[in-house]
């Protein structure tokens, strides 16, 4: 049962063990570290019964965090958690004084306090790439003074990852309290994953995207990993879960300068000699230093001969580069020319001119701004000349849309746009990280996407007109390449969401 004095200094009412002039939230925080600390034999003995779900929460969580960055674990227990996501840098913090002294014997080489989450500014921590608070928001009594502590830990890049549990499970947990299964907790706030976005928008933090989780937290042979890794992802029966875990960001003001001091843009051209002048023409003023690298491979007309004309004829206001690229596709194009990119915003223009280059500035400005991380163009909101895709172009498009939208939590309407842009230090991460999936996207698109997915970056769809050719053929073979981006997707799912 539940330790009736800790019970009723939750919930405000005075009792002996704490004292009534202290403020309701130093009450409720004395009372839980005195439950918790009082019952913790009680509760690993309930950790170990359990053991099974806690390990696959742990092994989510580790999923949507890169080996090797800083992390935060708030609530972080004897410290299993926190040891198993692998940081550089790795800080546990916890009210349990039993529990961080298990912590700092079991794992020596990392960092643990005990404190509260409210308390955390007195501890002089740096910024963190990951903040993990796992069980613990419905815990606190004040959770927009929680998240005001830890917003300032936080760069433009760090994630924060929450995990709360669903009400649909409620009963469920009673009932497993009542026959002895779970240990009986305080009561808890249940917070649904439609509030904790609600409460994380007060505190200047961003949703990235939300996955339901573990519909079967019980150990059953054979059904009950294909069940939590291949069933629970699937739309209908994701809200069965019974954690859902919430990815989000900081967000950060708009810089007050106009325009970014530099950006790159890489143009891919294969067979696109008639595209190279006007395309030049055409490109508009994005920022002070503005450099376009024009990436040549196997061409059969004078695409490369134009490039090289081009650039040593050249007498404008932007810096240009050409570069011949050694292996195949316009995912290598991309990745070359990328390499030797020095602006601050990569962009990615095709030079098939399909794509107006007077749109770029409202990528440039959704990044400079930081109303997002990663801008993907969309062709399928504005209507589009009549021979610039065709039919089944179009349908496969919208059937990627739907997938992607699917395996990467956050809404895009098509994923095979040649026009996207990021900051350059995010590509580098991605590029960093890109072994993670492995080097098998010839196009690039997807490249990018699965990897600023894995990164938690904030990608927005930006609706851009798409134009019929007006030089040269596509490159793209529909069946052909449509199988390839296809089983693409089912091997980033394998990695992304059935985890």
């Amino acid at each position: 049962m539940i330790d009736k004095e800790a019970s009723a200094a939750l919930h405000g009412q005075v009792t002996p063990a704490v004292p009534v002039a202290q403020p309701p939230d130093v009450r409720h925080r004395a009372a839980l570290r005195e439950f918790e600390e009082n019952r913790y034999p009680a509760l690993q003995k309930s950790y170990r019964r359990n053991r099974y779900f806690h390990n696959y929460l742990i092994r989510v969580v580790c999923r949507y965090v890169v080996p090797g960055a800083s992390v935060l674990d708030v609530g972080c227990g004897n410290g299993r958690m926190l040891a198993a996501t692998a940081p550089a840098q790795g800080v546990g913090i916890d009210i349990n004084s039993i529990a961080i002294a298990e912590a700092r014997q079991r794992f020596a080489a990392l960092v643990f306090h005990e404190t509260a989450v409210e308390d955390i500014g007195t501890l002089n921590l740096p910024r963190f790439d990951y903040i993990i608070v796992c069980g613990v928001l419905q815990q606190l009594y004040d959770l927009h003074s929680a998240l005001a502590a830890l917003r300032p830990l936080c760069h433009r890049r760090t994630r924060l990852i929450l995990c709360t549990y669903s009400r649909l499970w409620q009963p469920a947990l009673r009932f497993a309290e009542i026959i002895g299964r779970k240990q009986a907790v305080p009561d808890e706030s249940w917070l649904p994953g439609d509030e904790v976005a609600n409460v994380l928008s007060h505190s200047d933090f961003s949703v990235i995207r939300q996955i339901p989780c573990v519909p079967l937290p019980l150990w059953i042979p054979l059904l009950g990993n294909a069940i939590n890794r291949w069933i629970a992802p699937l739309p209908a029966l994701r809200n069965l879960g019974l954690c859902t875990l919430t990815v989000a960001g900081p967000e950060t003001r708009s810089s007050a300068a106009p325009s970014p001091d530099s950006v790159s843009i890489v143009v891919p051209v294969r067979n696109e000699a008639g595209n190279i002048e006007p395309l030049l023409r055409r490109l508009p003023r994005l920022a002070r230093k503005q450099e376009v690298i024009f990436v040549e491979g196997h061409s059969t007309d004078d695409t490369w001969g134009v490039v090289q004309r081009t650039v040593a004829e050249y007498r404008g206001e932007f810096l240009l580069t050409a570069l011949r690229q050694n292996g195949q596709g316009k995912g290598d194009a991309v990745r070359a020319g990328f390499a030797v990119a020095t602006g601050d915003i990569l962009l990615i223009l095709d030079g098939d001119l399909s794509v107006p280059p007077e749109e770029l500035p409202r990528f440039v400005q959704l990044i400079h701004s930081n109303r997002c991380e990663f801008a993907n163009g969309s062709r399928l909101v504005y209507p589009m000349d009549k021979q610039a895709m065709r039919f089944l172009n179009i349908l496969a498009n919208k059937c990627f849309g739907y997938l992607f939208t699917f395996l990467l939590g956050q809404r895009l309407r098509d994923t095979l746009c040649g026009t996207k842009a990021l900051h350059r230090d995010d590509y580098l991460r991605i590029a960093a990280n890109r072994g993670y999936f492995g080097d098998f996207d010839p196009f690039g698109d997807f490249d990018l996407l699965f990897g600023a997915a894995r990164l938690n970056l904030k990608i927005l769809d930006v609706p851009v007109h798409y134009k019929q050719r007006a030089y040269g053929r596509t490159n793209i073979s529909r069946f052909r390449h449509g199988l390839l981006l296809l089983r693409m997707c089912l091997f980033a799912a394998r990695k992304l969401t059935f985890i």
